[in-house]
């Protein structure tokens, strides 16, 4: 392995260190091979502290420990100060400015959309979430609240399936960054969770937020401090609820002129963050990547905000934000989609909505389904409702049915009574007169059931006054107190002394009239 050592070109202080591999090329070894291009300069290519201070100008912060910083300029684009610019490092939830970038154009903010189960499978474990359900409505502009004010990968991964899937839209993200020409992204997830190979810079992450608030929508959602969020149908009233949710970029609201933008932490990247804030006239953007210490990105963030202020008109430029080489046709929001109708009553959460016949007559037919009332793309066919009648007849296979009004005609006699049943099988004796409680001893055990004969037998000895329960009442028998005792009763007693239970009826004990009690 040889070292190859070259100076950049239009820089006499930064150099790039190149590990060759192989042998060493005759173009490399007479340096006639062309130099690399760095975006928006050399000098932001080159490691370490870039800033050209003139008379007056401040000095930097001296308490930065961020891996990669950016100050500059959003209207001019003329970069202020930087700290490697373009280090590749994990970009956490910034990456959601890309996502914004590419996917908020393409969407009216009043669209709603119902939420499926699978458009919020896929998230990595302990992903930032807002809160979205499954089966429910969701304006556009709540999800993007959710993206931008509680970081939600839930609500980025609902948006990314509404553009056609999180693989569709992963390779749009990557294409609207070469159009940016930020060239140190590898965009892997829509989210920014933590990948293997996602990467991106401090600089490119400020093109990203350059070109976000040129759109009033984004400029608008990022600089939202709070707003209710759609909640769960409250199963007992059937009313949909709210919630609150709080922008956790902590700069807003308390930095003064500060408009946004995007805020970010993963266990990998560490503490990332862009911010935005105005004064004087003058916009300024900055982007801090990694510091020692999390909570101390938003302390960096200002004094390099503080900083860039007081350096305006004092410092020389040391680099450029790239311009955005998007074509023309592709810089203007997409052809606005069908607005789904929002139900009359939202179905109870995490269960699938039921499908819903149309109306007689109905003008429209319920979002995601098929004109003449087929389901799951099958025409309808015979036997199939539409406008709740049944189709008869149709147009044929390959057409579907279409619901017209019946013509008036002749009252319909009523349908044939149905056949009638089989006569069900007899029951034991005296099982219906117990009713429903008592089950016939035979269905349960297998023993002929007699409960029924024994009553009646014991209801007749009573009535002629020859069971022994009768004929100790009539003996006037009575206990220690004085008064009369009583036990069960005679009725409940067979013959010879014999009791009637749930196995049917049981002789007494040897013979022996049963005692009462």
């Amino acid at each position: 392995m040889q070292i190859i050592r070259r100076i950049v070109h239009g820089s006499s202080a930064a150099a790039l260190v190149l590990l060759a591999t192989g042998p060493v090329t005759a173009n490399a070894a007479t340096g006639d091979a062309p130099p690399p291009v760095v975006v928006g300069g050399d000098r932001l290519g080159a490691a370490g502290v870039q800033v050209a201070p003139g008379p007056g100008a401040p000095p930097l912060p001296g308490s930065l420990t961020g891996k990669s910083w950016v100050v500059a300029d959003a209207t001019t684009g003329e970069v202020l100060a930087s700290f490697n610019a373009h280090a590749q490092l994990p970009p956490a939830s910034t990456l959601k400015m890309l996502f914004a970038d590419t996917v908020l154009p393409r969407f009216p903010a009043d669209e709603v959309h119902r939420v499926t189960w699978a458009e919020l499978q896929g998230m990595g474990a302990g992903s930032s979430l807002v809160g979205i359900k499954e089966d429910l409505d969701y304006k556009v502009e709540d999800l993007w609240r959710g993206v931008f004010l509680s970081s939600g990968n839930d609500a980025v991964h609902v948006l990314a399936h509404m553009n056609g899937g999180v693989a569709k839209t992963v390779a749009e993200m990557q294409a609207r960054a070469e159009q940016l020409q930020a060239r140190d992204t590898h965009v892997v997830t829509p989210d920014g969770y933590d990948m293997d190979g996602q990467v991106t810079s401090a600089y490119d992450l400020t093109l990203f937020a350059r070109a976000g608030l040129r759109m009033p929508e984004f400029r608008g959602y990022c600089a939202t401090r709070s707003a209710q969020f759609p909640g769960a149908v409250d199963k007992k009233t059937g009313q949909r609820g709210s919630f609150g949710i709080a922008n956790t970029d902590r700069l807003l609201g308390k930095y003064p002129g500060l408009i946004g933008v995007k805020n970010g932490y993963t266990t990998n990247a560490g503490a990332t963050y862009t911010g935005a804030a105005e004064r004087d006239g003058h916009t300024l953007l900055v982007t801090v990547m990694h510091p020692t210490s999390s909570p101390t990105v938003y302390d960096e963030a200002a004094s390099l905000l503080d900083w860039g202020f007081a350096a305006v008109g004092k410092v020389t430029s040391v680099g450029v934000l790239a311009d955005d080489q998007a074509p023309p046709a592709e810089t203007t929001a997409a052809p606005a989609r069908p607005v789904t109708d929002a139900p009359s009553a939202p179905p109870p959460p995490n269960r699938r909505p039921p499908a819903r016949a149309a109306a007689p007559g109905a003008g429209r037919r319920p979002a995601g389904r098929r004109p003449g009332g087929a389901r799951g793309g099958r025409r309808a066919g015979r036997g199939d409702l539409v406008g709740g009648r049944p189709v008869r007849g149709g147009r044929g296979r390959g057409h579907a049915a279409t619901a017209r009004p019946a013509p008036p005609g002749p009252p319909q006699r009523p349908p044939p009574r149905p056949p009638a049943r089989p006569a069900p099988p007899p029951q034991e004796p005296g099982a219906a007169a117990l009713g429903p409680v008592f089950k016939p001893a035979s269905q349960a055990r297998g023993v002929r059931c007699v409960l029924s004969a024994c009553r009646v037998e014991g209801l007749v000895l009573d009535v002629l006054g020859l069971s022994p329960g009768a004929a100790r009442v009539r003996a006037g028998r009575r206990g220690a107190g004085g008064g009369l005792k009583t036990g069960p009763s005679p009725s409940a007693r067979g013959p010879r002394g014999g009791r009637c239970g749930p196995r049917g009826w049981r002789r007494g004990a040897a013979g022996r009239g049963g005692r009462g009690g």
